[in-house]
């Protein structure tokens, strides 16, 4: 709270001064040119007229130091409950960047029917091999891949599929799960 005869300075600007009245939050100073200002009291910055080092060491509260250099506890994360015996579900990582070491030159049609193509055999793979639960990361972006990725699931009678969990893969991933045929 500024008083009549503080010293103050203008917090973006080049402007020192005294406070000459104080009104609600509107504060008139006299600046050292002789000009009288008003300003908003946020506006205003006190100054100290001591120049004496132990008189500003005085004012440093340490226990507020000692809270800032306190280390933070980590924060916890809920982790997903999981069998030891189980053995987590494959991924399959669909970004064109990881399928061909250059995509220079391929039409953005080249690149969809390749990560089709890829998601395809894939799937084919994990129904042939009795796997029961795949994983594709698509990212997100426009998400002509992810329809592309459901409309490609959808024609599969033995397939379920979902988004894939939020906490591990955001918006960017499609599970997939396999109902097995008992042959």
């Amino acid at each position: 709270m500024l008083v009549k005869g503080d010293k103050v300075s203008v917090l973006d600007e080049a402007i020192n001064g005294v406070v000459f009245s104080v009104n609600g939050n509107e504060v008139t100073i006299e600046t050292e040119d002789g000009f009288m200002m008003k300003f908003m009291d946020n506006e205003l910055l006190k100054v100290n007229e001591s120049s004496n080092l132990m008189d500003s060491i005085k004012r440093i509260n340490i226990g507020e130091v000692v809270k800032e250099k306190e280390i933070p506890k980590p924060r916890s994360f809920v982790k997903e409950k999981r069998d030891k015996r189980e053995i987590p579900a494959p991924e399959f990582d669909l970004h064109i960047e990881k399928l061909v070491p250059n995509k220079r030159g391929m039409s953005n049609y080249d690149i969809l029917t390749l990560q089709s193509e890829t998601a395809k055999r894939h799937i084919e793979f994990a129904i042939r091999n009795r796997i029961p639960k795949i994983v594709f990361i698509h990212g997100v972006g426009e998400g002509i891949l992810k329809s592309e990725l459901d409309f490609l699931l959808g024609r599969y009678d033995n397939i379920a599929f979902q988004d894939g969990n939020y906490q591990k893969y955001g918006q960017g991933a499609t599970e997939v799960y396999i109902k097995q045929n008992s042959k």
